[in-house]
């Protein structure tokens, strides 16, 4: 596996990459968001670890451009801003996982290796589906009855739990926390609003409807 670390703290950039060395990973370093927006756009990589707080491009801007260019390629954010602020628009900003500094290496190691399964494990054919909706797993592709559909970090991975879980009803609890480890907050209808926006692109113009929801319980996804 080819990871690129783009980090600026010179001891913690030395001790992941030792790290990931260690146990058979190739690692490059890049110690600023420009370097590692070049490099990350050149380089074959499976990943990128990526922190938030960098000179020249910060992580954000640095993750939004990779998604446009890379929609294949891993990332994960590794940062010291845990709010759920910082977490909500990492996640929006096409990240598909976030770590909070201080962290144990081998939960760092164990993301890792999860990321790679899911991109990778999966091969090049992998697809979920229900009726005439595809969703292709490594590519991050999604159609309905042959149309493609774009959607945002957020929708597709909303989209992805979904088909995960069809036929089984999935709680506003379990979206939260499951699909973007955040903290259900009982006062927020952020999860019904990504629904809605997810039922515009997918069910809106299309027969049958596939997303449902089930009144006191949460939503599903069926025929």
């Amino acid at each position: 596996m080819k990871i690129l670390l783009v980090e600026d703290e010179a001891k913690l950039s030395s001790f992941v990459r030792k790290g990931l060395e260690g146990e058979g990973y190739w690692v490059e370093t890049a110690f600023d968001g420009q370097l590692g927006l070049s490099m990350a756009l050149r380089g074959d990589y499976d990943l990128v670890i990526l922190d938030v707080s960098l000179p020249q491009l910060n992580g954000f801007e640095v993750c939004r451009r990779l998604r446009v260019e890379l929609p294949q390629l891993a990332i994960l954010l590794l940062t010291a801003l845990g709010g759920i602020g910082h977490k909500t628009e990492g996640y929006d900003a096409g990240a598909d996982d976030y770590l909070v500094k201080p962290f144990e290496f081998q939960e760092l190691l164990l993301r890792v290796r999860a990321l790679y399964r899911r991109y990778h494990d999966a091969g090049p054919g992998r697809t979920l589906s229900v009726a005439d909706l595809t969703l292709h797993l490594t590519t991050k592709r999604v159609e309905r009855a042959g149309r493609p559909i774009a959607l945002t970090a957020r929708e597709y991975a909303l989209l992805e739990y979904l088909l995960l879980n069809q036929g089984h009803v999935v709680s506003r609890v379990d979206i939260a926390e499951k699909v973007w480890e955040l903290k259900f907050d009982t006062n927020t209808n952020v999860i019904d609003v990504y629904i809605t926006y997810l039922r515009r692109k997918i069910d809106k113009d299309f027969a049958p409807k596939l997303i449902h929801t089930v009144v006191g319980m949460g939503y599903v996804l069926r025929e």
